[in-house]
């Protein structure tokens, strides 16, 4: 099944562990403004840094997005 990218689910994630955008910013040495782009949905994040991200709040790479089957 093919599906589209929806809207960022990191605000949601990142609340669901407790954490703010500038927390797992620097446990993944990564710039806020980076993490604050995918949130805005200014950039999709690439797949390196979904598997660190959903490995780092403890879920799936698919929970970061809402996926919209086409």
């Amino acid at each position: 099944m093919k599906y589209e990218l929806g809207p960022c689910l990191l605000a949601l994630r990142l609340s669901e562990a407790g954490m703010t955008a500038e927390q797992l910013a620097q446990l993944l040495q990564y710039k806020p403004e980076r993490l604050v782009d995918y949130i805005d949905n200014k950039r999709i994040m690439p797949l390196k840094t979904a598997i660190a991200i959903a490995d780092t709040l403890g879920c799936r790479e698919r929970d970061l997005y809402e996926l919209k089957p086409l």
